[in-house]
């Protein structure tokens, strides 16, 4: 750690003007926001496998309204020497990240100055359509997935959700499998049975707090695959 700290100080250095300098005088200093964003990829490293384990790819830095205003001028350039830490520190220690890397600095009325807080999370990519031959187009159905804040919709022969080109639901989590599971609807009359079916994943799933192998699910179930939680919903069912 001390060897990754030590490297992105002397690269901050080598940027730095004379008005940086002194806007971090009596602020934050960059070295304490470095190793805090180090501790937080530690501290939620998820084990994937015996040499493998996932950690976040997007953080939020919460600083004051004074630090906030202090070090916006120079965010682009801390930004990217952050990014840099962490992604030595990933390589360093033979992490995976969830995702391309992103670190926002956050205005936190909450905080006094020179306080700051770290806050993590995974966001997988997540895309429609696979990337194989093209399948017949299906009828649409009142059912959808809600996956990283995004929508979509399930057609009415269902979809196969993975981390492989031939996925219908493309989730780039490496916790996921290629053709992890599926999802599968019934019509009987005016009801919609929606269900769940795992596809020999690696790491399964798991509904609503269950492993589950294959299950019937509602509206609002939380499907947990890899590192990835999604909701399904179901509109319209009497």
């Amino acid at each position: 750690m001390a060897g990754v700290l030590q490297r992105f100080e002397q690269r901050l250095e080598g940027a730095v003007t004379g008005a940086f300098a002194r806007a971090f005088r009596s602020a934050v200093q960059p070295v304490e926001i470095a190793a805090a964003l180090q501790r937080e990829v530690d501290n939620s490293a998820h084990i994937l496998s015996r040499d493998r384990r996932l950690v976040p790819n997007e953080f939020s830095v919460e600083l004051s309204p004074a630090d906030h205003e202090r070090l916006s001028p120079f965010g682009t350039t801390l930004v990217d020497e952050l990014s840099t830490l962490i992604q030595d520190h990933v390589t360093e220690q033979r992490y995976t990240l969830a995702g391309p890397l992103s670190i926002a600095f956050v205005n936190t009325p909450d905080l006094g100055t020179g306080r700051f807080r770290v806050r993590s999370k995974t966001n997988a990519p997540v895309s429609d359509g696979a990337g194989g031959p093209a399948k017949p187009e299906a009828r649409p159905s009142n059912v959808t997935i809600e996956v990283n804040g995004m929508t979509h919709p399930v057609p009415s022969d269902g979809t196969v959700i993975g981390r492989g080109n031939e996925a219908d639901l493309k989730i780039e989590d490496p916790g996921i499998s290629r053709r992890h599971a599926q999802v599968t609807i019934h019509r009987n009359g005016g009801d919609t049975t929606v269900s769940i079916v795992d596809l020999e994943s690696t790491n399964g799933i798991v509904l609503n707090g269950h492993r589950v192998t294959t299950a019937v699910v509602v509206d609002g179930s939380e499907i947990r695959m890899g590192n990835t939680v999604m909701v399904i919903r179901i509109a319209g069912n009497r």
